[in-house]
């Protein structure tokens, strides 16, 4: 429920801000075209995140098509001056299928991605416009793991956790580690837990637990500020 919410805001701000660009257009007399064009493709880049959101929380994939069917229908009746049309594809390839590509791997790699092709197309008398672009969103996930025996079966875990938005270091709404033994456990209630945040993209968790096996298989849950979400499990290993 909170990731739909999240993307009824998202669409709502982005309405607003399409309706006060073309109220100041339509106040000061002027016909320009660059405004309005810009806001659409930020406004595409919303509804995508806002899509984005939701499918990765719910795992339903039909919702970006709904959202970018509603944000097309809104661009096309609204301008004052003209007749805009927005058109998309959602991208299908190896990786994505229809618009999106879910891959939270044990390999100590997740992503969560959106693509889409836009083709927007503008005539108002005095120009006519015809724009290709595309919109990626995707959150990237990178997590790495060593542990150390302290003694007997008690060892020392710690996982370092990268963020990545397009792929630059982005910030987390939230970070949270697992691990394995038996059943998964929560890592923040353990003994000696501690969470460092870097302030750029990089976490480390750090906990103590009584784990016979050499290795510790780890799996780390994060929201980015976007409220994408992404996971990524991985192994850690004993440090030597």
């Amino acid at each position: 429920m909170l990731a739909v919410l999240v993307v009824s805001l998202v669409l709502l701000s982005t309405q607003l801000y399409i309706y006060e660009v073309g109220r100041l257009l339509e106040e000061t007399g002027s016909i320009r075209v660059n405004d309005f064009v810009l806001a659409v493709k930020l406004g595409s880049k919303h509804a995508i995140t806002g899509s984005l959101a939701s499918i990765s929380a719910e795992s339903d994939s039909s919702v970006l098509f709904a959202n970018l069917e509603g944000w097309a229908s809104f661009t096309g009746g609204f301008y004052q001056f003209g007749k805009p049309v927005l058109n998309f594809t959602l991208k299908n390839t190896s990786l994505y299928t229809n618009g999106i590509y879910l891959a939270w791997g044990t390999d100590g790699f997740g992503v969560s991605s959106a693509y889409v092709d836009f083709n927007f197309s503008l005539s108002d008398g005095q120009v006519n416009i015809q724009l290709p672009y595309a919109v990626n969103v995707t959150t990237s996930l990178v997590v790495d793991g060593v542990c150390r025996t302290l003694m007997g079966n008690l060892k020392q875990i710690n996982v370092t956790c990268n963020v990545l938005n397009e792929g630059t270091p982005a910030l987390a709404e939230n970070v949270t580690v697992v691990y394995y033994s038996g059943s998964w456990l929560r890592a923040n209630e353990q003994i000696g837990y501690s969470f460092a945040d870097y302030g750029n993209g990089t976490y480390l968790i750090s906990f103590e637990a009584d784990i016979p096996e050499e290795s510790v298989n780890v799996s780390a849950q994060i929201y980015d500020l976007r409220e994408i979400y992404v996971k990524a499990n991985a192994t850690c290993v004993s440090a030597t």
